[in-house]
């Protein structure tokens, strides 16, 4: 089919156009919302195609588990400050190591190849915690307490091997205390339009558009809530440039779906990287905070410190909003995994 008659039949159906991306047009089917690409012709030539099409539409969805472990304590525990999340993930991997079977080499060694640029040095786990609500704090016998799980695995036995990790390592203590807790529910948390809801095997993952359009957005903050490391041409980034911080967002996300789901994005990474250049900081206030773990197994000790505060961009930003409320959820950076590099955005 020729590049009109292809307009020409988007034309007819009603679609709208929403936006130029790197290689192909953006257009919205006004039947069921959905936004999708067109394939180009040559490489000056833009040629939308069908834009209902559920194959395009997957090649830009996001899927995970935010999940929520809510346990009573059966003793007192104690999470030292900084330090939740690294005691709860060090004494995970050894109990998931002992229960997971073959999940464990697809969590902890995980094999695939991207065909966008990764960024990162090592491949992602497929999970990150949010337990800095109990850095510092002493959860009392009887009390309830939790923490957040989101899982990147789309594997129900990856899934169902964190569950159970859990549970055991709440029966076997928690802590330098070791002090014992029990497993009350696993909730998957609501995500856009999603409640929130037990976890069962009929539960589905939620799902981020990341073609998903928005009106015209020109102005936002982002607040790096947990210390934020960024590598960029083989160095720690002073500052969150915005293609610096947008770049390690895009690779991670794309990374994660090509070990963990369907496969890398569908997009023009040096294209869209290149329009990400475009977006300038024009306030930055961050301050960089010291952090370190104790690795059970070897017994060394790392840094896992960087940034905290906040920035303010402004450019032409509503192509890149899905990937920084993506982001929310993946983190972003390194150290991930004990909830470094957890954002939040507001739109001005």
């Amino acid at each position: 089919m020729k590049r009109a008659d292809i307009l020409r039949k988007l034309e007819e159906d009603g679609c709208v156009f929403v936006r130029h991306g790197g290689n192909h047009d953006w257009y919205r089917n006004p039947r069921d919302g959905n936004v999708s690409t067109g394939a180009a012709a040559s490489r000056n030539q833009r040629v939308p195609c069908k834009t209902y099409s559920e194959e395009t539409c997957e090649l830009m969805r996001f899927e995970f588990f935010p999940l929520r472990f809510e346990f009573i304590a059966r003793d007192s525990l104690y999470f030292a400050p900084g330090q939740a999340a690294n005691i709860l993930r060090g004494a995970m991997g050894t109990i998931f190591r002992r229960i997971a079977g073959d999940a464990y080499a697809r969590v902890f060694e995980p094999v695939g190849q991207s065909e966008g640029p990764s960024g990162l040095a090592n491949s992602p786990r497929p999970f990150v915690f949010r337990a800095r609500h109990l850095d510092g704090k002493t959860v009392q016998t009887g009390a309830a307490f939790y923490f957040d799980l989101h899982v990147f695995s789309l594997d129900r036995e990856v899934l169902n091997s964190f569950v159970r990790t859990f549970a055991e390592l709440a029966r076997e203590g928690v802590g330098p205390g070791r002090g014992k807790a029990e497993l009350q529910r696993v909730l998957r948390l609501g995500v856009g339009d999603d409640e929130t809801c037990v976890l069962a095997d009929s539960v589905k993952p939620a799902a981020l558009d990341l073609a998903e359009s928005f009106p015209a957005l020109h102005r936002i903050r982002v607040d790096f809530l947990s210390p934020t490391e960024l590598k960029h041409e083989d160095r720690i980034a002073d500052r969150p440039e915005f293609p610096i911080l947008f770049g390690r967002i895009r690779d991670r996300i794309s990374t994660l779906r090509t070990l963990f789901g369907p496969g890398p994005l569908a997009i023009d990474f040096q294209a869209v990287g290149q329009r990400a250049a475009s977006v300038a900081m024009t306030r930055c206030e961050v301050r960089r905070v010291e952090s370190k773990r104790r690795s059970s197994r070897t017994g060394q000790t790392h840094s896992i410190g960087g940034f905290v505060g906040m920035a303010e961009y402004a450019g032409e930003l509503a192509e890149f909003l899905p990937y920084l409320e993506a982001a929310r959820w993946t983190g972003v950076g390194r150290h991930a995994v004990w909830g470094n590099g957890e954002i939040a955005v507001t739109r001005f």
